[in-house]
Order: C-alpha cells, then sequence, then structure tokens
C-alpha cells in the first residue's frame, strides 16, 4: 500500500516524528508531566497522552512518580526508560584500554581498566578488547548481549581505505590489516572506531565548551599534540582520516623533520607538545623539574606557570603560549574557525592565563582571530566522547517508532 513504508507526512511518521520529539525533551529536561510535554511539543492533552501510552508500551518511558509540592494538583510525571539500550565505549592508550557502559539517557553504569604495558601485548588486541569490554559490563550488571553499540577511540585514525591504522605507530598489536575483521568477528554488537581527539571535540560539542558551535577547532595536547576539526557541524576526517595530525605539522623553531611518520615525530610536536615542556623547563631556569611520565610532569609545569606572575615559571607559560601558537596560526589561517577548544592536561592545567596568552600571541601571529575557550569536559573525555558517538547512533535507531 503506498505510504504504509513511512512516507513522508503519513501519520506513521507525524507520529514517528512527535515520539522523538517528546524523547528528546525527556532527555534534556528530565521528568516532565504530560501537560508539560504537551506544551512543549505544541501537542493537544489527548495527543500527548496517546503519545505517553504508546512510548510506554515500547517499554520507551517510564511512569516515575508525581509532581507533588506544586500548585495545583499533582500529575503523573515520566522520564526515558534507561535500560531501553546500553552502549558502551573504550578508550585505548599504549598503557591501558579504559572501558564504560552507559544507558540510553547517558548515564554511565559501569567502567573498567584494562592495564595493557609493554610494547609487545601480552594478548592479542581482539582479546583486550573483548576483556575490557566485558569487565565494564560486568560492572553495570549486565550482560554483552545487553550492549545495543560500541565504539572505540584510539590514537591515529584507521584510514577508511584500507582499513589499517594510520599515525599511530606507538600504539602496539593494532596495525595487522585483519584487524577490523578480527574485532567485528569477536564482538557480537555493531562497532565503530574514531580518532580519539575526534572523540574528545564530539564530547565539547555535545556536553561543553563547544556546545552550540558549528565550526571550531579543538587543539589537544596530553600524550601527543593534535587537533580536531568540526566544520558545518560535521567532523572533517580527510580523505585517510588524518585531518587533525598536527604534530607532523612543519614550523618555525623546531627542526625539519623527515619521514615524520616513522619517526613518530614533527615540527610542532617537537616544539609544543608535553614532552618538549620538562626540557624547556630546565633551559629558562626552573629548578627541581619532578620526575614522572612527561604529561603529568608537563602537566604540573604549566599549573605553576599559570600559578605564577614572575620568575622562571611564568617565563615557562609565556614561551609555551607562543610556541603553541606559532602551529595553531596556521590551522587558524587555514580553517578561520569560529571558535577554539584548547583541550587535553597541558593545556587546560594553564586554565585562563595560558589562554590569555595564546589569545594575544595568536592575534599577532594569524589574520584570522577565532574565540579561544578551555574545553569542559575534563574527566576521560575520550571516552565521554565515545559513549556520546555511540549514543547518538543508538538512540536514532531506538527511539524511531515508524518502523
Amino acid at each position: 500500500m503506498a505510504g504504509s513504508a513511512g512516507t513522508p507526512g503519513t501519520p506513521r511518521v507525524l507520529r514517528a516524528m512527535n515520539d522523538r520529539a517528546a524523547l528528546d525533551l525527556l532527555l534534556e529536561h528530565g521528568p516532565l508531566s504530560r501537560t508539560r510535554i504537551g506544551k512543549l511539543t505544541g501537542l493537544s492533552k489527548p495527543t500527548a497522552s496517546q503519545l505517553l501510552a504508546r512510548l510506554e508500551a515500547a517499554g520507551l518511558v517510564l511512569m516515575t512518580g508525581t509532581s507533588e509540592g506544586r500548585p495545583g494538583p499533582s500529575a503523573q510525571l515520566y522520564v526515558v526508560n534507561p535500560a531501553a539500550a546500553y552502549v558502551a565505549a573504550l578508550d585505548v592508550t599504549p598503557e591501558r584500554i579504559l572501558a564504560a557502559v552507559a544507558d540510553i539517557t547517558g548515564r554511565t553504569v559501569g567502567e573498567y581498566e584494562l592495564p595493557t604495558p609493554g610494547r609487545r601485548p601480552s594478548q592479542p588486541v581482539v582479546r583486550q578488547v573483548t576483556d575490557a569490554l566485558a569487565g565494564a559490563v560486568k560492572a553495570a550488571g549486565l550482560a554483552v548481549s545487553d550492549v545495543h553499540r560500541v565504539v572505540i577511540g584510539t590514537p591515529g585514525a584507521f584510514d577508511p581505505n584500507t582499513g589499517r591504522l594510520r599515525y599511530a605507530s606507538h600504539l602496539p598489536g593494532w596495525h595487522a590489516p585483519t584487524l577490523l575483521d578480527e574485532l567485528a568477528a569477536g564482538l557480537p554488537m555493531p562497532v565503530e572506531y574514531e580518532n580519539d581527539v575526534n572523540l574528545v571535540a564530539l564530547a565539547e560539542q555535545r556536553l561543553g565548551a563547544a556546545k552550540g558551535h558549528a565550526d571550531f577547532v579543538l587543539l589537544w595536547n596530553e600524550g601527543g599534540l593534535g587537533a580536531a576539526l568540526v566544520l558545518g557541524g560535521r567532523l572533517h576526517r580527510g580523505w585517510t582520516g588524518g585531518a587533525g595530525e598536527v604534530g607532523f605539522l612543519p614550523v618555525p623553531g623546531a627542526p625539519l623533520v623527515r619521514q615524520v611518520t616513522k619517526a613518530n615525530s614533527g615540527g610542532y610536536q617537537e616544539l609544543a607538545g608535553s614532552q618538549a615542556i620538562p626540557k624547556l623547563a630546565r633551559e629558562l631556569g626552573v629548578k627541581d623539574v619532578p620526575n614522572g611520565p612527561y604529561t603529568e610532569v608537563a602537566a604540573t609545569l604549566v599549573a605553576l606557570g599559570a600559578d605564577s606572575t614572575t620568575g622562571p615559571h611564568r617565563r615557562l607559560l609565556e614561551t609555551y603560549a607562543t610556541r603553541l601558537a606559532t602551529g595553531l596560526a596556521a590551522l587558524v589561517s587555514v580553517l578561520d574557525p569560529e571558535l577554539v577548544v584548547l583541550s587535553g592536561a597541558s593545556l587546560t592545567s594553564g586554565g585562563e592565563p595560558l589562554r590569555t596568552l595564546l589569545q594575544a600571541e595568536l592575534e599577532e601571529l594569524a589574520a584570522s582571530r577565532p574565540r579561544l575557550v578551555v574545553g569542559d569536559v575534563r574527566e576521560h573525555p575520550v571516552l565521554r566522547g565515545a559513549l556520546e558517538s555511540a549514543l547518538a547512533t543508538t538512540r536514532d535507531e531506538v527511539f524511531d517508532t515508524s518502523r
């Protein structure tokens, strides 16, 4: 029958659009009454009642008490059913895999960390992934079969033309040409892969400093120096997935490194990456540079610089800002973004003092003058972005009542 498959404008499609609008409102605002949902959607009371009954029968909403304590008679409240679907995310680094499970509302219900030390993985990557996922699922009190979708964030990017990981030679075991096929065979749910810095940008776009912005650059500096590019509201990944691999960008003040992908180094990374900060601190006369992982040491030194107004710590912060601006000027000159979000511990630890210095430096080096902001998503931003990615796709599937 014509229109029965969901032709635009048919009652089925219109109902589905109203259903989705109501579900999105419940996700955004929390418990809502039938009357409130009607007002927010523009639906009549009878239509709103039918909608809620339909969503409750489909297992997508639950009744959750009443609106006592407000003027007028109490009203039944509704929420999205958290158990309507679950998603999982993995944040992969050379040292560990961090896994998490979230319900359809976005609440994290289970986490697990699997250490993966050493240059040679003690277990195959597929086993590492399934073990990390199983740990998070167990922590959530669920079964693996309850997970609707998983998104895996890694350094570098899987080339869509070859399926092989590029720009991440420091991630052992992840470069086999058959890895994606092996992971697809080893996981019972759909699995997607995304660059870790792209996922941080997604988290900031959905939840943080870039919310409401369609054109922005996220500059990341923690384990490595990288960027994510959001143009017209969408991530720009490039032909091989390498858009934003700015650590390799040749910049003034750093040696010109050839065959950078083999050396896993480059101009901007050498000039302003986290590993350059302890050495720079010593050169500028900072005493008692702490020992430890360079990411932690760099963040500590930058924070000390932000807390200082004079002396070697302040000179460190000023020199670091100039080095950051050198590479960032090239980026904004090409892209002319509305906003630049600073993320990763070696940037966020500098807070407003670093942002102010960097903004001033950038305005002298680039004709384009985007506004700089410090990222808001600080706790496991890669993992949060991966969950948001999985949730977006899963909600589109689970909340589609036209099928």
